[in-house]
């Protein structure tokens, strides 16, 4: 595939998804927004534009790029295996999914990491723009981690382009503020990662944040223990964010937030510190996902 066309592939899918979403909020939304939508909206694009340049100038090569170069010299076990393209490409896509998952885990368990990733958290509401904000040095780590990823699995050039358009159109669906009926959401749940599964996670409970790491599948987190089917609090009156930032000037500001890692207030946030017991509400929360 030409780099012109994963790029327009990408840009095309990305816009559509947006504007979906974006319409489905405001003519179903799920809980009421808090914060002046149009100062954070433009916040939230700007980190997204400028993780865009940098990963652009940082990163001498892209997943795709990558993915080439393994194709060319044999490298990864996908390679030694020699599946069909019908096979392989669903294999690679789960691959790379499990990947994501557990980097997600280790974004939460490594305090200096979580700080990074404490961006993405901060916001204080959850909306499709919420899918896409993160620390710039998290996105330039997450870029790092990916091409590692290619040169181990070996994927073809169509199921790297499959895992990034799936990813980035899961993220904003499963970030975005839209109401759908109970039964539609179990449903989906059976395959993807809902808002509602996924908004679990942006609580500001750390038994809850600490759950539901999937992006676009469930699956990895009913297998590994970390699913959790609803907030405590319920979905319409749960708090969204970390508890020690709420001014909105600092978290839903673009200089605010690149800041964020580096004050010391935020502290850490160790996944092994998450037991629960600030809220022993979480012990008792129905965990079915059928």
């Amino acid at each position: 595939m030409m780099p012109q066309v994963e790029i327009a592939v990408r840009l095309l899918v990305f816009g559509v998804v947006l504007v979906v979403m974006a319409l489905w909020e405001l003519l179903a939304p799920r809980r009421r927004l808090t914060i002046n939508k149009a100062p954070r909206w433009a916040s939230n694009l700007c980190l997204l534009v400028l993780n865009t340049l940098a990963a652009r100038l940082l990163i001498p090569i892209t997943a795709v790029a990558a993915a080439m170069v393994a194709d060319a010299r044999g490298w990864g076990l996908l390679h030694q295996v020699g599946w069909p393209n019908w096979l392989e490409v669903p294999i690679a896509v789960l691959s790379f999914d499990l990947a994501i998952y557990l980097q997600h885990v280790m974004f939460h368990a490594v305090p200096a990491l979580w700080r990074l990733h404490m961006v993405h958290h901060a916001d204080l509401d959850f909306d499709v723009t919420t899918g896409l904000r993160f620390h710039t040095l998290e996105i330039l780590l997450s870029a790092l981690i990916k091409l590692a990823v290619v040169v181990v699995i070996g994927p073809s050039v169509t199921a790297v382009v499959t895992f990034e358009v799936l990813l980035n159109s899961s993220s904003m669906f499963n970030h975005s503020n839209v109401r759908m009926s109970g039964w539609l959401d179990k449903l989906l749940r059976l395959l993807v990662v809902t808002p509602d599964m996924h908004r679990v996670h942006h609580s500001v409970i750390r038994c809850e944040t600490n759950s539901n790491f999937g992006f676009n599948f469930p699956w990895w987190d009913v297998l590994l223990g970390t699913y959790r089917a609803v907030p405590s609090a319920g979905h319409e009156t749960m708090t969204i964010g970390v508890s020690q930032l709420r001014d909105e000037r600092q978290v839903d500001r673009l200089f605010g937030m690149l800041a964020i890692p580096f004050q010391a207030e935020t502290g850490a946030y160790p996944i092994c510190s998450a037991n629960g017991q600030e809220n022993p509400a979480c012990d008792s929360m129905g965990d079915e996902y059928t």
